[in-house]
């Protein structure tokens, strides 16, 4: 028997969910999961479901049969095996303790991914990651190499057939042509609890308005900085008698827990863009090692 997710977004209208799950019945699938939400503010329509062949039916003849039903509803639909591992690209520059966070994460299963290689523009990590048996590409990033720099990871990205890109603290910002070819694959992880604090070091930013919570936000990445939508957030209790650099020291496990999340979720198919908002199912019943760990 194989595992699969379905996903589903159109207009919200009365039907849905009925045509959905006739359809997996008269297809000899089952149901174990399903979740759906219908935003009233702007009438659309969010389903993921969760689903078993078993009577054989193949991926093929699942998507070939369901354009039958997605039609009269107008849906932008897809339908993953569960099995997949998502081909991620990773990117880094200095600060290296979200790419540790991944890399530990995938060695140990609880981050089920095929990274296709990682990217730097500088040589810090190449020892690590190459003990690791993953390809390490050394691209520098000056105002007069950029547009080269950018097509080579293009050709890379193309190459590797990488289906994520995730920005491990990569502090380079990439262009408007980058981020429309990749719209809702690219995730980046922004060192502040957005919308507050963006642009360059947040955590002075939070130190010299006194807060007394910090955190950090994954988010797609847009032509607009630090504006994507917003995956995952978290926070930290901070004090008075803090320093900037104790708020850097904290916000690091904050910022690799948040981005952890922010894969896990995408990987498994529970993110649906919505306008500049995100619709974020939770892990299925059972946490995440409900879902597929490799």
């Amino acid at each position: 028997m194989t595992d699969f997710v379905l996903t589903v977004t159109c207009v919200s209208r009365r039907g849905i969910v009925a045509a959905v799950a006739g359809f997996l019945a008269e297809n000899g699938c089952n149901i174990t999961d399903s979740a759906q939400f219908d935003d009233q503010a702007n009438g659309r329509f969010f389903m993921r479901v969760s689903f078993r062949s078993e009577t054989g039916a193949t991926t093929a003849q699942l998507r070939e049969a369901f354009p039958a039903i997605a039609g009269p509803f107008d849906m932008d639909w897809a339908i993953h095996e569960a099995a997949h591992r998502m081909r991620v690209l990773l990117m880094v520059s200095g600060f290296g303790h979200c790419l540790n966070d991944i890399l530990y994460r995938w060695r140990i299963g609880a981050l089920p991914i095929d990274i296709a290689g990682v990217v730097s523009n500088h040589l810090t990590y190449q020892k690590l990651v190459v003990n690791h048996d993953i390809p390490f590409h050394h691209i520098r990033v000056t105002p007069q190499s950029k547009p080269e720099a950018e097509a080579r990871l293009m050709s890379l990205i193309d190459e590797t057939g990488t289906e994520l890109v995730v920005l491990a603290r990569y502090m380079q910002v990439l262009s408007e042509a980058v981020c429309a070819r990749m719209e809702g694959r690219v995730i980046n992880i922004h060192h502040s609890f957005l919308p507050s604090f963006k642009g360059a070091n947040p955590y002075r930013q939070a130190y010299d308005r006194g807060v007394k919570l910090i955190g950090a936000t994954a988010h797609y990445v847009t032509p607009d900085l630090d504006e994507g939508p917003i995956i995952e957030q978290d926070t930290i209790r901070v004090t008075h008698a803090q320093s900037p650099e104790d708020y850097v020291s904290l916000g690091r496990d904050v910022e690799a827990q948040v981005l952890s999340r922010a894969i896990h979720a995408h990987i498994n198919h529970r993110v649906f863009l919505n306008g500049n908002r995100t619709v974020v199912f939770p892990a299925s019943p059972g946490g995440y090692a409900s879902e597929r760990m490799g």
